[in-house]
């Protein structure tokens, strides 16, 4: 497919695919006329990188963790840097912190529009397993 098909079909403009070329986190090939041909398996590639670019990964990052997302059974680094895990941990707790702060601002509107609405539907308290550690006895 060509780039404007990929373009479309991820949601994503030609200059910001062009830039996860330059990046090495895609890799079109080249037709005789020197045009880009995307596989078919890129358009699940880049919501990935889309997806973890959302969630804050560095593209250095991306680039290097992104073979092991092709076979989730075997998401492994045969040599990963100290640096690398450091990176990985520090951004597993930040986005950890974001769907915690996301699940509430998600309750704190329900909650208000259970209210507004008059519905009476009110939003369930977090599990014991959802509390803050720190809340609980």
């Amino acid at each position: 497919m060509r780039i404007g098909e990929l373009s479309e079909r991820t949601g994503t403009p030609p200059r910001l695919l062009r830039y996860y070329e330059e990046q090495g986190l895609i890799i079109p090939e080249r037709c005789a006329n020197g045009y880009r041909s995307y596989d078919e398996r890129l358009v699940d590639r880049v919501q990935q990188i889309r997806g973890l670019l959302d969630a804050g990964l560095p593209t250095r990052i991306i680039k290097q963790i992104l073979p092991c997302l092709d076979k989730p059974s075997t998401i492994h680094f045969p040599d990963p840097t100290p640096e690398m895990l450091a990176t990985l941990e520090c951004e597993l707790d930040r986005m950890t912190r974001r769907i915690d702060c996301l699940a509430r601002n998600r309750d704190a509107i329900a909650a208000y529009l259970a209210t507004v609405r008059g519905d009476g539907v009110t939003v369930a308290e977090p599990s014991s397993a959802e509390q803050d550690p720190a809340q609980q006895d």
